[in-house]
């Protein structure tokens, strides 16, 4: 009832208020059970609405101000961190990174070709599954990130294959640091968040809270993975709500930083994938958006060129399901005039469906181990590969289990991830996987070591 009062409230208005998303922001707290949220919404210039909901590890209420680490988001800004140097002069988009970048090579000529465009846009060739991730994690700094991709190869001509990878943002932030001939964090600092204003966004900020994971429904304060606090290119900006407006407006038309032609550049989709510099294009509404997930934080950024209004939405946790989306999705409805689509239950359901699985598998391992001598005295008259045959389905999650971050792997198009990462917010999932492999391995064990015994 109230979604649909906040939307007709909305439509017989035209403009929705502030008290408008405000209201719909705590229904979707409510629904949701989000720790904390930040949002920001901007219109023709101003912001309309900053706001905190809910609460952080240490207790402390979340407001506008309350620094929140916004993931690949960062993108966007190391973006527009190259561009004010294209405009400077000091890079050529279109010329090989490799000219331009003393101490990049690779174990690939094609590496040679890969221009400055082609790494902001995601079709420079790089790929998880060619490059040494966990090598790249582990670099020092962004010079050490970049002496580490000498043993590295493509995945795919340059220019030819649009392929989402972490390394294409971390190398043009190095090019921002060998151009400008200052640190990547002094560079954003003076030249990005100063100019607009963005006085408490860094992408070395030691005050961040810890964030949450979701566990079977219940929320658990987790310290960030070491790996992912490397103030980065690809995804180490810390910011807040209020900055985040101040970025938006940019965005929308209002940037001091970029003539207008280089903003739309960067808005600019290519033809192997509706992602410009940054920036991704939904298909349906035009609307330019990129999402951002660490392993205990959440955000999204949106801006509708059709409409005028900007969306920052940015949550202190991290889950198998992805709130701030659809939280984005709703109050892009809301500006728009429309009924926002309920929200929140869908987390909830999924890893209620997980902890059955798991409990359930946890009981039929019990049972099949207390059991394991009648199944034995069935099939000690029958032959043997029978038997073992009838042992390989209980041993199927082991299986599973034991190709799992190769699994999920594939399913997120070859990004690579591993064991840690997965006991952050896949850990609903790895836990049951875990519980139904263990249960199965024993009922087989309990069930070999009962044959065995019957056919001495």
């Amino acid at each position: 009832m109230k979604s649909l009062l906040i939307g007709l409230s909305a439509a017989l208005s035209l403009q929705p208020s502030p008290a408008d998303f405000d209201a719909y922001l705590r229904q979707a707290v409510e629904a949701t059970g989000l720790p904390g949220l930040s949002v920001v919404v901007t219109h023709d210039g101003e912001i309309v609405h900053a706001a905190g909901y809910g609460h952080d590890s240490d207790g402390k209420p979340v407001t506008a101000d309350t620094p929140m680490r916004v993931a690949s988001v960062s993108k966007s800004f190391t973006a527009m961190a190259v561009m004010t140097l294209v405009e400077r002069g000091k890079i050529d988009l279109d010329q090989p990174v490799a000219k331009q970048l003393p101490g990049f090579t690779m174990a690939d000529p094609r590496a040679a070709r890969i221009t400055v465009r082609q790494l902001l846009n995601q079709t420079s060739g790089l790929s998880d599954r060619t490059v040494d991730i966990p090598a790249t994690e582990d670099a020092s700094s962004l010079a050490d990130l970049t002496a580490r991709l000498a043993g590295s190869r493509l995945a795919a001509d340059p220019g030819t294959h649009w392929e989402y990878c972490n390394v294409n943002y971390d190398l043009a932030a190095r090019l921002v640091e060998v151009a400008s001939g200052r640190s990547f964090e002094d560079y954003l600092r003076d030249k990005v968040f100063g100019p607009l204003g963005m006085t408490s966004s860094s992408v070395t900020a030691d005050n961040v809270a810890d964030g949450y994971n979701s566990l079977f429904g219940a929320w658990l304060p987790r310290p960030e993975l070491p790996a992912f606090l490397d103030g980065s290119g690809a995804g180490g900006v810390v910011t807040t709500a209020a900055d985040m407006g101040r970025w938006l407006i940019a965005q929308s038309g209002g940037s001091t930083l970029v003539e207008r032609d280089s903003l739309e550049t960067m808005h600019r989709t290519t033809e192997l994938r509706p992602y410009g510099m940054g920036w991704g294009v939904e298909e349906d509404t035009g609307q330019l958006v990129h999402s951002g997930n660490l392993f205990t934080h959440t955000a999204v950024e949106a801006v509708s060129p059709k409409t005028g209004y900007g969306f920052a939405v940015m949550t202190n946790s991290a889950a198998l399901y992805d709130d701030t989306y659809d939280i984005m999705r709703g109050l892009t409805a809301l500006s728009e005039g429309r009924t926002p689509e309920p929200v929140g239950g869908d987390r909830t359901l999924f890893e209620a469906v997980l902890a059955g699985i798991a409990l359930l598998s946890a009981g039929l391992g019990v049972f099949g181990v207390t059991r394991a001598r009648r199944w034995a005295a069935r099939r000690a008259a029958r032959p043997r590969w029978r038997a073992w045959a009838r042992l390989v389905p209980a041993l199927v999650p082991a299986a599973v289990l034991a190709a799992y971050p190769d699994l999920v792997s594939v399913l997120m198009n070859g990004r690579t991830v591993t064991w840690a990462q997965l006991t952050y917010f896949p850990a609903p999932l790895s836990i049951t996987l875990l519980v139904t492999a263990l249960a199965g391995a024993a009922v087989a064990t309990a069930r070999l070591i009962a044959l065995r015994s019957r056919r001495r």
